[in-house]
């Protein structure tokens, strides 16, 4: 999971437990008249309005409390706006507005060392040899063999949302689609090259080969060679990803109508998003509305669980900043309804020491890679992928585990003449190899057919295509 990312089936309705946001400010709201601020600090803000208001009434709210309108998405209600105003939110309403970014400045103790350890670049290789041999990680979950069978459908389309994916790397080059790619750093999607690849990190390239290397003799081959993988960097220049962002990865997929996204990230400037919190809520909410879009347009969410090695039905506290917590805040977007949430196993088939679980809050689990008990013969203990500039690089991580996941649903999807992002999940928690919680560790609940550390199990490439 990124920080970068930090990291039956369910159903996801517009208003299921949720009560829709009126068009009247809220209680406390900045006096109407007063003048504009003119300098300061330039915050972008999600704004939250009933679906489907016409554009020109969300304008003129926007500008008419000294913001600046940048996007708006009408079937969703959400828009995108852009104030220098600090009074932008009370303006609008606290329970219509909101900043991640004016919300993580005044945040302290934001943590964010333990995932950089994990999902720094442990190891660089060049390409120009067969690699395979280091990638246990494929072989653990059959990959190896399950292309050889079919190496899936150039007419499923993965969505990388991520930190952007290098177009030159010559083991991505076929499977990667330019004209499905786009930036969504703002809030609003930009098809350029520049917009959509990498800013300097090799998450979101690492992810992608994992997905979709070629299988061409060098370097590594990814699980589903033959799909394509569209580039949607969500995630800023600061390593950051806002629900502005992540409302736009979500809307694109679901207008360029991709199979499923991979999203190796958690939303900032939290860990757990509460939604009982003012303020917070509205960018619970506009994420939560976003992804409902896109399951409702048959694209399947697949994400990582977290790398806090945390009970996620029980947070005690914020591993991301001072914030308190309880068991309503849920990690975005793993913890919505329909998301495939995948935790990470290590080499050994057992759960890595650093990936997060939860009875219910597993969907399937993947190798990740763990830092213990490296591999002996068969490379480094982190799984091996593509990096920019044609190299290959070991990261660890639920961010590495998450696309072992993804990329078995593509094949999945393969296979399918006709399909939903639900029947798509439930096949690919089906068809996983149910595992047993470990002896001895009383975190781990739940049967094997179903527990809190590998959710139904892990995922099966071989299956997926037999």
């Amino acid at each position: 999971m990124s920080k970068l990312g930090r990291l039956g089936a369910a159903t996801l309705a517009m208003t299921t437990g949720v009560v829709l946001l009126s068009a009247a400010p809220a209680a406390g709201a900045a006096p109407t008249g007063a003048p504009c601020a003119t300098e300061g600090t330039s915050y972008q803000y999600v704004v939250v309005v009933r679906p489907h208001t016409r554009e020109r009434e969300v304008r003129q709210e926007i500008t008419g409390n000294c913001g600046k309108f940048d996007h708006y998405y009408p079937e969703i209600g959400v828009a995108v706006a852009t104030s220098v105003d600090p009074s932008f939110d009370r303006r609008v309403g606290l329970d219509k507005a909101y900043s991640a970014k004016k919300a993580r400045d005044a945040v302290t103790g934001l943590g964010r060392g333990h995932t950089a350890k994990l999902e720094s670049v442990q190891a660089v290789v060049a390409g120009d040899e067969d690699l395979s041999g280091q990638s246990w990680d494929m072989r653990a979950i059959g990959a190896d063999q399950a292309n050889k069978i079919n190496p899936g459908s150039r007419d499923v389309v993965v969505g990388v949302l991520d930190s952007g994916v290098d177009p030159k790397h010559p083991d991505l080059v076929k499977a990667l689609d330019p004209k499905l790619s786009a930036g969504c750093e703002t809030g609003k999607p930009v098809n350029e090259v520049a917009a959509w690849s990498p800013l300097g990190s090799a998450h979101g390239t690492h992810v992608a080969g994992t997905i979709a290397a070629a299988k061409d003799g060098k370097g590594i081959t990814g699980i589903a060679p033959g799909v394509r993988i569209a580039s949607v960097r969500v995630i800023n220049d600061e390593g950051m990803i806002y629900p502005e962002s992540a409302v736009c990865g979500f809307m694109w997929s679901a207008a360029k109508k991709f199979t499923l996204t991979n999203n190796s990230w958690f939303a900032d400037p939290f860990f757990f998003w509460c939604q009982d919190k003012p303020g917070e809520r509205v960018g619970f909410e506009a994420i939560r509305r976003a992804l409902a879009h896109a399951h409702r347009a048959e694209v399947l969410t697949v994400a990582a669980a977290g790398n806090f090695a945390l009970d996620l039905t029980d947070p005690t506290h914020d591993p991301a900043a001072e914030h308190p917590v309880d068991k309503k805040c849920k990690l975005l977007p793993g913890g919505l309804p329909g998301v495939v949430s995948v935790s990470s196993t290590g080499f050994d088939g057992s759960l890595s020491s650093f990936s997060d679980y939860g009875r219910g809050a597993i969907t399937v689990s993947a190798p990740g890679g763990d830092f213990t008990e490296p591999p002996p013969g068969q490379g480094p203990g982190c799984p091996l992928s593509t990096i920019p500039d044609g190299q290959y690089g070991s990261m660890c991580g639920t961010s590495m585990a998450s696309p072992h996941a993804a990329g078995v649903a593509a094949l999945i999807a393969s296979g399918l003449p006709f399909r939903s992002a639900a029947h798509l999940r439930f096949l690919l928690a089906a068809q996983a190899d149910p595992k047993a919680c470990p002896g001895g560790d009383e975190r781990c609940t739940g049967s094997k057919l179903n527990n809190s550390f590998f959710g139904s199990g892990q995922v099966n490439a071989l299956r997926a295509v037999r």
